[in-house]
């Protein structure tokens, strides 16, 4: 008599389990990442690692691995609209807090832009095709966080590119002969740029070559204020050998600062919305006229720091241009030293401020400089 009320609580039981399971059905939607660059002239090549890409969710707290392409990569050939792809996953559908890149310890086995294997996993070339490794400081060894919150929604893809910038995230050696990696990457969603294309030119209209193009805005009410979030570098690419250039840049105004050596640096005002593409008769061309040069050597002291604290230098100037209303500042360049180097580098002839930056110290200010034909200017910044 018992055994029909046995088979009746384990077919309950069954049921309820097939409902259960029937109710736990997962939606998803698709993630694609990309990788681009915000390049610099200053070296022939950047090349990084990325072993894989994780993301986070603040539901279950954990660490999800979307994309292990373990790939070593040239930052500086991601420009001009170039993107690496890095990978394509499904994920369950939610908000993501974060993501994390992992960088490799073992280059792959391509080989680089002087046909030789990559002699370490993370190293520059510079101008004088000379090798030097990337140290990755301890701080970075669990892996790079970037906390940039996207969603993954049903049956849709989220295009997410990955904004490596080349010249903030590499620091130049000092005394101690490191070169060091601190990666500065910025996230943004594919739908939400907006894109300019262009071309810079001479005097006789010959396209420039490596001519540095950046979207930058300017925050600062006075000429005196230097503070670190004065001046922001939206986004930032070379040209190509024909003098043309494409920026994938977050909608909004900006002063649009065009410079190439031995030339005078050119800005404008420039506004866009999302999805808009700047291009033939809209494209944000540029002629640049020739400038005499001189040099400056800034020395980098930085007290109680360790040699992998260091210093962001940004030389900039005052300068009007036909849309601004008044003297903003622009940079004309900008460099990372470690404690205790010496920069030198060349600049057009004018008047420069500088802009020095170190994480925990109060940015420095040294005094305004002018640079003169073939004259030699030397900045002492100490932290």
């Amino acid at each position: 008599m018992k055994m029909p009320k046995l088979w009746t609580l384990i077919a309950s039981s069954l049921f309820i389990f097939i409902l259960a399971g029937c109710g736990a059905e997962i939606n998803t939607g698709t993630l694609s990442l990309s990788l681009s660059d915000a390049t610099t002239a200053e070296y022939n090549a950047a090349y990084v690692t990325i072993k894989e890409v994780q993301v986070h969710t603040d539901e279950d707290g954990s660490w999800q691995r979307v994309a292990s392409p373990n790939r070593t990569y040239n930052l500086l050939e991601l420009v001009n609209g170039v993107r690496e792809q890095l990978g394509i996953t499904e994920l369950e559908t939610a908000h993501y807090t974060q993501m994390r890149l992992i960088i490799g310890k073992s280059p792959d086995d391509t080989i680089n832009l002087l046909s030789e294997s990559h002699p370490y996993a993370n190293y520059i070339i510079d101008n004088a095709d000379t090798y030097y490794e990337l140290k990755i400081p301890s701080g970075y060894q669990t892996g790079i966080k970037i906390v940039h919150g996207f969603d993954i929604a049903e049956d849709q893809t989220t295009e997410l590119i990955l904004d490596f910038d080349a010249c903030r995230s590499v620091v130049q050696a000092g005394n101690s002969g490191k070169w060091l990696l601190k990666p500065t990457i910025k996230i943004a969603s594919l739908e939400d740029f907006s894109i300019i294309n262009g071309t810079v030119t001479d005097d006789s209209d010959a396209g420039i070559e490596g001519a540095l193009v950046s979207a930058q805005i300017f925050n600062g009410g006075t000429t005196e204020t230097k503070d670190d979030d004065e001046l922001i570098i939206q986004a930032a690419t070379i040209t190509d050998s024909n003098g043309e250039y494409k920026l994938f840049v977050t909608p909004g105004t900006f002063n649009l600062v065009v410079y190439a050596e031995a030339k005078v640096p050119d800005f404008r005002k420039v506004a866009t919305t999302a999805g808009e593409v700047l291009e033939g008769p809209t494209a944000e061309n540029f002629t640049l006229g020739d400038s005499l040069t001189g040099t400056v050597s800034v020395d980098v002291s930085i007290m109680g720091a360790d040699d992998e604290q260091y210093a962001t230098l940004s030389f900039r100037q005052e300068a009007n241009c036909a849309d601004c209303d008044e003297y903003e500042k622009i940079e004309i360049k900008a460099i990372n030293v470690v404690n205790g180097s010496t920069y030198d580098t060349g600049l057009p002839v004018g008047w420069y401020s500088l802009a020095a930056s170190s994480f925990g110290y109060e940015t420095q200010d040294p005094d305004d400089f002018t640079i003169t034909d073939g004259g030699d200017t030397d900045v002492n910044v100490t932290f």
